[in-house]
């Protein structure tokens, strides 16, 4: 039987932790394409509890957390190239009908468009833009320096500027 870590007084525990955290990093695997993100959460939170006493400082989970989920949802698209089993849907839309379907359509010619990026201009989007996280945060979650955040931030809004523009030209 695993023992919870001893942490110092004051810390959370591992499942403070886990419930402060574990819709986030469902989201934030969702969001970066995981077809299968509470698995990837979950994966992220096993890693994180044996290591969990030996962290610097109480806010040091969280960054952690982030990194093990962007790391594992890359690694699995990597290796499994499944088709996602689950897409995001747009919310639903307020209003009369045809503006509720002319917003919903906005929704889904945008996260079409999120999903069609390179997977780096994704997660660099997803956590800038979803999680709004500091260019250092996100640099740290996908283990890149701060400049390539801008740059992978930069590419895709133009990216995603030009998919739109082309869906509304249709």
């Amino acid at each position: 039987m695993t023992e919870t870590p001893v942490l110092s007084p004051g810390r959370p525990s591992f499942a403070e932790i886990f419930a402060a955290h574990y819709p986030a990093m469902v989201r934030l695997a969702g969001l970066l394409g995981a077809d299968d993100p509470e698995d990837i959460a979950q994966e992220a939170f096993a890693r994180l509890h044996p290591r969990l006493a030996r962290l610097r400082d109480d806010a040091a989970a969280l960054p952690y957390l982030r990194a093990i989920v962007c790391n594992l949802t890359r690694n699995r698209i990597r290796h499994l190239r499944l088709v996602r089993l689950r897409r995001l849907e747009p919310p639903p839309a307020q209003g009369g009908g045809e503006e509720a379907y002319l917003t919903a359509e906005r929704h889904r010619d945008l996260l079409a468009a999120v999903d069609r990026l390179p997977r780096r201009q994704r997660e660099a989007l997803v956590l800038r833009y979803w999680l709004d996280l500091s260019e250092r945060e996100i640099a740290d979650a996908m283990g890149v320096s701060p400049g390539s955040v801008k740059s992978h931030t930069s590419r895709a809004i133009a990216a995603l500027g030009r998919a739109l523009r082309e869906s509304n030209d249709d």
